[in-house]
């Protein structure tokens, strides 16, 4: 029986893994090479070495009651898109409610995971680790989580375009960007067009003498704001909105989303249509882009075909001269160099993964990595649920298929939903028999993940009162200045000029024709005077 858990990294993923393996009564040991929790939250003013950074004025792009924890609600003073600094701090608030700390390891670095020789009956693990001192210390686990994260290899491929080598400029990986200082008054470009490349090119535009957005395929740009000025992912991603999405046609459903997209920028006059449709891919989440094209401090350019002295060349044919700086915001690989090369069994010797978790070659499921998925919706809560499924594994729980049949099981099980192995999914039929009033929210509302929490292993007393509180902790935030309410007045049903009007197109239907259109004209000169009372 599982009873040692070895957590690699303290950043979200690691923090919710320590936590889930202490409420299941297994002993988890986190290893983390830095000296502070947070993993890619935790800003850095330079860059270190296979770990992941992100800029100085990085803002979520999803909304606090979306991303947060299941069992713990953000503050309800903190905005709801927030500063990655906030994010931080939420962490930690985090940590110390749930007495996390004490497991963590500092600047511990897991340089080996390798499978005992007794594997396949014991399903153990021999683990090498260095601290701080640089001693090397061995240890044996039952099981291992994997939350390093995939943001700490970036892919900078230079080799791609000819002319880099003579390039008078400087080339470098947005992992290398902090802040727009240095680009001041300067020609950029910029090449990709995923969240951090458009964050970093509207950013670099306020300072730079001109900014170019190169993209290969263009992006579909939402902002962050809906109707009323509400998160946008609090509006959108609810189980009736998904209900009809999977009920009407995706022709139909891209038509309708691109249609309210583009009257406030029009995708193909900006140059942002991409060849995609929507629902094909993540959408761009930006509120700045489209004003500052409009604006002219940025110019949208086709994918960089390569380099010519000090300019570069699209593949439109374009060339734009004396350009000092490209900064490549082109992703990263996701490289586990610690981990047995056994489990890279993928064409281009990545990670393959059952569910994206589990590494199907294995003969016993006591290893498990966070995050390696695709989402349109908020990360955190799916990386919580991928880690009560992995806890409630190695607790013995429940059992995925032996190896043989496990790769039988990939295809048909595809579309099987993760929320069905933890047995967490809300029942809406018992929910709308015992509390309508709760279904409402839970059906209509925001699909928040205090939802996961209502029933079944690591049920929260808190859940309910958390959803039905939820949109108070939105609106919290806004409330910085009383605004006065407007003075009663006459309902304009009793107005006297509503009533003149009124019986003036009474009195035209009893003339002719040829009277009419004069009364009415007349009628029409009384309301317009009656605007200056």
């Amino acid at each position: 029986m599982v009873q040692r858990v070895a957590v690699v990294g303290a950043g979200s993923s690691g923090l919710a893994c320590i936590k889930i393996c202490v409420d299941e009564g297994l002993e988890p040991v986190c290893f983390e090479s830095s000296d502070d929790i947070g993993g890619l939250w935790k800003f850095k003013e330079s860059p270190e070495p296979e770990r992941s950074s992100i800029y100085r004025s990085l803002v979520v792009n999803t909304s606090k009651e979306m991303m947060c924890f299941s069992d713990f609600p953000m503050p309800a003073d903190y905005p709801n898109y927030m500063h990655n600094s906030l994010l931080l701090q939420y962490f930690r608030l985090y940590a110390d409610h749930f007495d996390l700390l004490r497991y963590i390891h500092f600047q511990t670095t897991v340089r080996s995971v390798a499978q005992r020789p007794d594997f396949s009956l014991s399903g153990q693990w021999d683990i090498v680790t260095i601290n701080g001192d640089g001693e090397e210390e061995r240890h044996v686990f039952d099981a291992v989580l994997v939350c390093s994260g995939h943001y700490t290899h970036p892919a900078l491929p230079l080799s791609d375009f000819p002319g880099y080598e003579t390039f008078s400029g400087r080339c470098f990986h947005s992992c290398e960007y902090k802040d727009a200082d240095a680009c001041r008054g300067k020609r950029v470009v910029v090449v990709g067009i995923g969240n951090s490349g458009g964050d970093i090119a509207v950013e670099i535009s306020r300072s730079a003498e001109m900014t170019f957005l190169s993209t290969r395929q263009g992006a579909w740009v939402m902002g962050r704001m809906a109707t009323n000025g509400l998160p946008m992912d609090m509006t959108a991603i609810t189980r009736f909105n998904n209900i009809l999405i999977r009920l009407l046609p995706n022709t139909l459903v891209n038509w309708a989303v691109e249609r309210a997209l583009n009257p406030k920028c029009d995708h193909k006059l900006y140059g942002l249509k991409p060849r995609h449709r929507l629902l094909d891919k993540k959408p761009l989440i930006n509120d700045d882009l489209p004003s500052r094209i409009l604006q002219g401090a940025l110019v949208m350019k086709p994918n960089l075909k390569g380099f010519k002295d000090s300019g570069v060349e699209f593949e439109d044919g374009t060339v734009e001269e004396n350009i000092d700086a490209v900064v490549f915001c082109t992703g990263y690989n996701g490289n586990f160099p610690f981990l047995p090369p056994a489990l890279s069994e993928g064409p281009h010797k990545e990670l393959t993964l059952y569910k994206t978790l589990f590494p199907p070659c294995l003969s016993q499921p006591t290893l498990a990595v966070m995050g390696l998925f695709q989402t349109k919706g908020p990360i955190m809560p799916i990386v919580e649920m991928q880690a009560r499924w992995a806890v409630k594994v190695f607790a013995g729980l429940s059992r995925l298929p032996c190896k043989e049949k496990m790769l039988e099981v990939i295809e048909s099980e595809r579309k099987r939903n993760m929320k069905r192995y933890v047995g967490v999914r809300p029942n809406f039929l018992r929910l709308l028999l015992r509390d309508p009033v709760l279904w409402v929210r839970v059906f209509f509302g925001p699909c928040t993940p205090y939802q996961y929490r209502l029933s079944g292993p690591g049920q929260w007393a808190g859940a309910r009162q958390a959803i039905l509180t939820q949109w108070e902790r939105v609106v919290q935030p806004f409330r910085t200045r009383v605004v006065p309410e407007p003075e009663s007045k006459p309902s304009v049903l009793f107005s006297p000029w509503l009533l003149t009007f009124g019986a003036a197109v009474t009195i035209a239907a009893l003339l002719s024709k040829n009277e009419i259109f004069p009364v009415l004209q007349g009628a029409a000169q009384i309301l317009e005077g009656a605007r200056f009372f």
